[in-house]
This record gives structure tokens, C-alpha cells and sequence, in this order.
């Protein structure tokens, strides 16, 4: 099981066995407020019959279409659609099926896109500390993990650097909305310049909201910082919006909702609703017109996997898209911001609790760890909310919460109100 402590898992499962709008049944007969979307995925909620149906419909009138030198037409409608919903200068799409995949793809076309404009050089990458791209080898080595890099020795990659994390309890505990304190910190990105060299770097990824590590917001001017630098010297600039795409931060994306345009973007989880594996990365078009520029009719990209744009992700993406335009689902999540902000920053004086942080509908309640056992607390907080009722995500000791997009205001009030209980309860 990933990321998963198999042997105690065993020892105890818990399984879920139906899910229907924001909850899950279990296997002994209870209902479980879903936290978490899933994985951060389930946008528009479980059990969408328009998804569900559309992928069956699909897999009746074509199960599967190889994408090397053949094609079809749900692949070109899906990527159109992507790019209407997306920020003008991301015109094209390359399909994967994962997000990690997408961060892997990413970074090979970072290389191509420098190698095809004869600075072949431009081979180092640089992440972020506390960031997460993925279980890949790419995703792994640039993102700021420390453990998923430790477990395997090191960095998989040999030419990669790391940011600091923006993360600032002294300045910024209990912000509301992006901290005010913290722009400066992109200025870090200079100094890794000038000990690497411009001519060496190609692209720079991070999170716009690093969610995984447990829901840190961007300071103000922080990303814009950032852009200004890679501009400055030819960098590209790659925004792994694996989380924050579909409407979970009260956007489209978190470039349109922090007004800053990369030049590629990797997206997955909300894209199909959590129903069929998909990803994908999207680019500017002197991106993908560069590669085109390849002498000769032959292969531009030599990169790909047998199931990219699959006809069955695609049938659900479509889907997903529709639902979400159809119900206003991006725009909901915005008005329901101010609601979602004050409920769980309702928390702020909870037990345990160090700082508690916010964007869209997403948050990180932050809890002061236990001597000598960083992690422990809240782990014991994500196994009694479960069993009173709630799913939520543990990372260190950080509780992130982020439920499906549809959740109405009592079942927000349960979900944070169960949190509660849970501290109070935890030693």
C-alpha cells in the first residue's frame, strides 16, 4: 500500500466500501465525513452519475485507442476545454495519467525545450523545500520532502537544488488567507543562481499552495518574486498544480487566482473527478512551437506512455468539466471561502493547536508535536476522527483538511466540529 504503514494496516484495516456525495460508507456500517476529497481529487463529490455514465457509455463504444501515430477525437476535445478553463498562455496540453507523471513529463520537456534552442547545458532543476511533486523519479529529487528522498538515499537526480519553504510560524501563525510576510524568500532563487550559474538551470517547480506538506499558503508578492527572477534569466518557470486546479482555492487555478502566468503547468486529481487515473501538463505555445521546430516530419517528442489520453479519462474529464461548469463549482468555492475561513480558524485557540492556515477551501490546522515524537499527535488525532466519523489527512503534524467542493455549511461545522473534539480528546 503507498506511503502507508502496511504492517499496522494489517493489523487494523479500514475500509471503505460505497462513497456518496461527501461521504464514505465503511465496511463495518458507518458513515464518514470525506475531509480530504479522497486524495485531494473528489472536487465535485462521490457517486456522480453524469461521470459514471459517461465513462461507461465511452467504454462500450470504445474501450481503448493507442495514442502513438493514431489518435482520437476525445483527446483534441479534452485538451480544448482544458484550455478555455486555464489562464490565456497555456495553449496546449500533453496528456499522463498521473500526477506524478505529470511532473516527470514536465521536467523532460524543461530539457527538450532548452536542448532544441541549443542550450543543451540547461540540465539542473530546482524545487523547494517541503514540496511534493510526485513518487517519480523527477518528482522525488525536486521535491522537498525529506523522508521521500531519504528512504532511497538522496536525491534521484543528480543536478537539483532547493528553495526555502515560505513557511513562517513567528511572523505568520493564524494568517488569514496568504501571510503577509514571506515575498522575500524568492529571493533565495538568486543566490542558487548565482552558485550554479543561469546557463545551467532550466526550470524551477513549486506548488503555488505546497499542500501535501500541510497547506502552506503563498506569502503576498512571493510568486510574482519568483516569476520576475526566471524571467530575468531564462528560466522556466513550472507550476505543479496537481492540488490547487478545479476550483479548490476559489479558481480555475491558483496562476489565475494569484494573477501569475507559468510557463507550463501540471494538473491531475480534480481533472476526472478522482474517477479514472489522468493528468496532465500544460504549456505556453513558444514551449510546444519550439519543440515543433524539429528538422525534418519526424517525432518532436520523444516521450509518452501507452495510455496517455486514454478514451475512458477522457470520456471523464469531459464529464468532470461539464459538472463543474454546469454547478459553478469554482465559483461556489469562493463564495464559500469567507464561511470555510472562519470555521476552521474557529480552531485557532484548540488544544494543541500552533497555527492554523487557509486558502479556497483547504486548510492546515498545525499541532505542537510531542517530545521526541514529531508526527505522533496528529497521527492519533487521524485515527480518532476516524472513528468518530471524519476522514482527514495527517502529514508530520499537520491535519489538512480540503472536503469536496459541494459540501454544504452544516457538514462543514461537523467536519471541523469533530476536530475539535478530537484535540481535546488527544493527549
Amino acid at each position: 500500500m503507498p506511503f502507508t504503514a502496511n504492517r499496522r494496516f494489517k493489523a487494523s484495516p479500514r475500509l471503505f466500501v460505497g462513497a456518496d456525495g461527501v461521504r464514505y460508507s465503511t465496511a463495518d456500517g458507518r458513515q464518514v465525513l470525506d475531509g480530504i476529497s479522497g486524495m485531494w481529487c473528489v472536487l465535485a463529490g462521490h457517486g456522480r452519475k453524469e461521470i459514471s455514465d459517461a465513462i461507461a457509455a465511452q467504454a462500450a463504444k470504445m474501450d481503448y485507442a493507442a495514442s502513438y501515430q493514431v489518435a482520437h477525437p476525445l483527446a483534441f476535445e479534452l485538451a480544448n476545454r482544458l484550455t478555455t478553463i486555464m489562464p490565456d498562455g497555456l495553449d496546449h496540453v500533453f496528456f499522463t495519467n498521473s500526477g506524478s507523471e505529470a511532473v516527470d513529463t514536465a521536467l523532460k520537456i524543461a530539457l527538450a525545450y532548452h536542448h532544441r534552442r541549443g542550450e543543451a547545458q540547461r540540465r539542473m532543476f530546482v524545487g523547494r523545500a517541503r514540496g511534493f511533486h510526485g513518487a517519480g523519479f523527477g518528482g522525488t529529487s525536486v521535491g522537498g520532502i525529506a523522508n521521500n528522498r531519504k528512504a532511497f538515499g538522496g536525491n534521484l537526480l543528480p543536478a537539483v537544488d532547493h528553495l526555502p519553504d515560505t513557511h513562517d510560524p513567528e511572523r505568520n501563525a493564524f494568517s488569514r488567507g496568504q501571510p503577509q510576510w514571506g515575498a522575500e524568500r524568492a529571493d533565495a532563487l538568486e543566490e542558487i543562481v548565482a552558485l550554479h550559474g543561469a546557463e545551467s538551470i532550466a526550470a524551477v517547480i513549486v506548488e503555488p499552495m505546497a499542500g501535501s506538506t500541510g497547506v502552506l499558503v503563498p506569502p503576498v508578492g512571493y510568486l510574482e518574486r519568483l516569476r520576475e527572477i526566471c524571467d530575468r534569466h531564462g528560466l522556466l518557470l513550472i507550476f505543479d498544480e496537481v492540488i490547487t486546479a478545479f476550483g479548490r482555492i476559489g479558481a480555475g487555478s491558483a496562476a489565475e487566482r494569484f494573477n501569475v502566468l507559468p510557463d507550463m503547468m501540471t494538473v491531475a486529481k480534480g481533472l476526472t473527478n478522482g474517477t479514472v487515473p489522468m493528468g496532465g501538463v500544460l504549456m505556453s505555445a513558444e514551449i510546444h512551437d519550439t519543440l515543433m521546430s524539429a528538422p525534418g516530419d519526424g517525432i518532436e517528442l520523444f516521450h509518452g506512455y501507452t495510455y496517455s489520453g486514454h478514451p475512458l479519462a477522457c470520456a471523464a474529464g469531459l464529464a468532470t468539466l461539464e459538472v463543474f461548469e454546469r454547478e459553478g463549482l469554482f465559483e461556489r468555492a469562493a463564495e464559500l471561502e469567507p464561511y470555510w475561513r472562519d470555521a476552521v480558524h474557529s480552531l485557532d485557540d484548540s488544544r494543541h493547536v500552533i497555527d492554523v492556515r487557509e486558502v479556497g477551501i483547504a486548510a492546515g490546522i498545525e499541532l505542537e508535536p510531542r517530545e521526541g515524537r514529531p508526527g505522533a499527535r496528529a497521527g492519533e488525532a487521524f485515527d480518532h476522527a476516524y472513528e468518530a466519523g471524519a476522514f482527514i489527512r495527517v502529514t508530520g503534524d499537520v491535519i489538512a483538511l480540503a472536503p469536496p467542493l459541494i459540501i454544504e455549511k452544516p457538514d462543514i461545522d461537523r467536519l471541523v466540529g469533530i476536530v475539535d473534539d478530537v484535540l481535546q480528546a488527544v493527549d
